[in-house]
């Protein structure tokens, strides 16, 4: 199994851009596959001191810098711009990378960011039903000269999409825990499935048994949909080292260090020396997940992505 590893940004955080530059520069040197970034607009309504670059326009953006990684949204809301022009913006960071884009999409969930901006919030049957439409139309776009196409939330005309995409098709990353639409949806059309630390982990066997069923009604091998994974990791060399971090961590939250391991054991978090973040990933990988989306601890991603490069990767791959 090829098992390939990727550094999730969340831009929400406050990053400015050549910190994420740096990140994705030093990604490519030290043996990262791909680098990530989340579609949100702000992280809370107190965060209007704190920058949230743009996700699209971030990746084109590094899209020039880089040369060897693949770029990535984990995942980009379906809600906040229109199938037909999300298309296009894709195919162009995909012609801008030369063929490097990987296409996270969902249905979107942020309610907050939809009455801020004036985006309406349609129920959830609505926003799957919008976001079924939308995969289709994209992939119509990508690969037909030119497309008609008539549902109940989108319609297009005569449409087409030029560029292409440099990819034949880029790989289509579906996001999303529900066992019925959701993994139906990526039987249908994507090629991977993206489960997230967020997850209780006892529930991912039973959702995977659910998409292969899913693959089984749409007569789909279910062993050509990739299985990847958004992990929070915090890494460090020694248990000394680790505590240090988990104090100045709960500090900043104005928490006990007890209640801060509290709640990233609740969140799932792998956290620990090289060994026991090792044990973490090795469950996954026993499970079939070969592509994993780290996030690390804001603001020190740079120096735990060269820990993780270093002490981690080399006993995964």
């Amino acid at each position: 199994m090829n098992i390939r590893f990727g550094i999730q940004i969340e831009p929400q955080l406050g990053f400015n851009y050549d910190t994420v530059e740096k990140i994705a520069l030093n990604a490519e040197k030290v043996g990262y596959d791909s680098i990530w970034a989340s579609d949100h607009f702000f992280l809370d309504q107190k965060s209007e001191e704190k920058n949230c670059m743009e996700a699209w326009t971030l990746l084109a953006a590094i899209a020039a810098k880089t040369n060897t990684l693949r770029l990535g949204t984990l995942v980009t809301c379906n809600s906040y711009r229109y199938p037909a022009v999300l298309a296009k913006m894709a195919a162009t960071v995909d012609m801008i990378s030369n063929g490097r884009l990987e296409f996270g999409i969902g249905a979107g969930w942020k309610e907050i960011e939809y009455i801020a901006y004036g985006i309406s919030f349609p129920s959830v049957k609505d926003r799957m039903d919008q976001l079924e439409e939308s995969i289709q139309i994209i992939k119509k776009l990508w690969t037909e000269p030119k497309v008609n196409f008539d549902g109940n939330h989108y319609q297009i005309k005569e449409a087409f999409s030029a560029p292409k995409p440099m990819q034949q098709l880029p790989p289509i990353f579906i996001g999303g825990t529900g066992k019925k639409r959701i993994l139906n949806m990526v039987a249908k059309y994507a090629d991977y499935c993206n489960f997230g630390w967020f997850l209780d982990p006892k529930t991912i066997p039973e959702l995977l048994n659910a998409l292969k069923q899913h693959c089984k009604d749409e007569n789909r091998d279910y062993e050509t949909v990739g299985k990847s994974y958004f992990a929070s990791v915090i890494v460090t060399e020694t248990e000394d080292e680790l505590d240090k971090i988990l104090a100045e961590r709960a500090k900043l939250r104005n928490m006990s260090l007890e209640g801060y391991k509290k709640s990233i054991n609740n969140l799932n978090v792998f956290y620990g020396t090289p060994e026991v973040v090792q044990q973490g990933f090795d469950h996954l990988i026993d499970l079939g997940f070969d592509y994993f989306q780290i996030m690390f601890p804001y603001p020190s991603d740079y120096e735990q992505s060269n820990k993780f490069a270093k002490f981690v990767i080399p006993k995964l791959k």
